[in-house]
């Protein structure tokens, strides 16, 4: 079985269909009546401001939830089969996508991990865009070549990076991107007002973990291995990508490593052992590498009203 039938056949498994990701969300209606109480969508004066304003509140949340996951997936599709959404899964006129290819995986459990967070990445568009119906944005462009290139001058790593080339590399482009989809949906949920969405995030936010935990487990199993090309070994690569990701989003240090005092760090926690959140501005701040308004994987922006 090829990596497209084997994604075929996960999504499958995962009963992605319209019916059920309406249902989770109670039936489509909250969603629908969300649509109708936009600002002039109609004064038939049943919806007053105040509704308006929650309702568009949340279609915002969740519009930039999925200007991420299309990042993701367009990641994972392109890693796993070449090819990254199709043309009814970007929306009308979406942006284009510029790099990514078919990743030669030479261990299948990678391989296999690869197919099933790419499934999973093409399941949450789907929901989100199927949920927002037509208030659902279009996919931005998207840059999955000059963004990682300019990420590893900016970590230090060198002037160029591909995480196409290998199983290693692509293990490393994984990583930028999990740790902030999990802070991003966890920050995030403080801005929902509808349970039912909060619910659907909270969901969504969990799958992420799984994804992070994996990333990070596989590159910790690797921490010691010399990256071919770079000449550093996995650990201190990783470490200079969280830096990274804590010098673009602001003051603090939060970000965290594959590696805390010398023991394994799988889990990136406060004292708590709480996962951390990230503002909307911060997670912007990462995914245009420090660019103001558009950049990085976004090279022009963020559709949606948050970007």
């Amino acid at each position: 079985m090829n990596p497209i039938e084997e994604l075929r056949a996960a999504l499958h498994r995962r009963r992605v269909s319209r019916r059920a990701m309406l249902r989770t969300l109670g039936g489509g209606a909250a969603l629908a009546a969300a649509g109708m109480a936009l600002p002039g969508c109609g004064s038939g004066g049943n919806v007053d401001e105040a509704s308006r304003q929650t309702s568009q509140t949340d279609l915002n949340v969740l519009n930039f939830a999925l200007n991420l996951e299309y990042l993701e997936a367009e990641f994972y599709l392109r890693a796993v089969n070449g090819a990254g959404l199709a043309p009814e899964d970007a929306g009308a006129g979406a942006g284009q996508v510029t790099g990514g290819r078919q990743v030669a995986f030479t261990t299948d459990a990678f391989r296999q991990y690869a197919v099933e967070i790419a499934a999973d990445e093409l399941a949450h568009v789907r929901f989100l865009r199927s949920a927002l119906g037509n208030a659902a944005v279009p996919r931005p462009a998207i840059d999955l070549s000059n963004s990682f290139n300019a990420a590893a001058q900016a970590a230090g790593l060198g002037a160029s990076f591909d995480p196409f080339a290998n199983e290693v590399f692509f293990l490393h482009g994984a990583f930028v991107f999990e740790d902030v989809g999990v802070t991003a949906y966890k920050g995030a949920a403080r801005l929902l007002t509808n349970k039912d969405f909060l619910e659907a995030a909270a969901g969504i936010l969990a799958v992420e973990a799984y994804h992070a935990g994996e990333i990070r487990t596989l590159l910790f199993s690797l921490k010691d291995v010399v990256a071919p090309g770079i000449g550093r070994r996995v650990e201190e690569i990783v470490q200079a990508i969280s830096d990274l990701r804590d010098n673009a989003d602001g003051a603090g240090d939060t970000d965290q490593g594959i590696t805390l005092g010398g023991q394994a760090n799988i889990v990136p926690t406060d004292a708590n052992a709480i996962a951390f959140s990230r503002t909307t501005a911060q997670v912007l701040a990462i995914a245009y590498l420090g660019g103001s308004g558009s950049g990085g994987f976004f090279p022009q922006g963020l559709n949606g009203a948050i970007k």
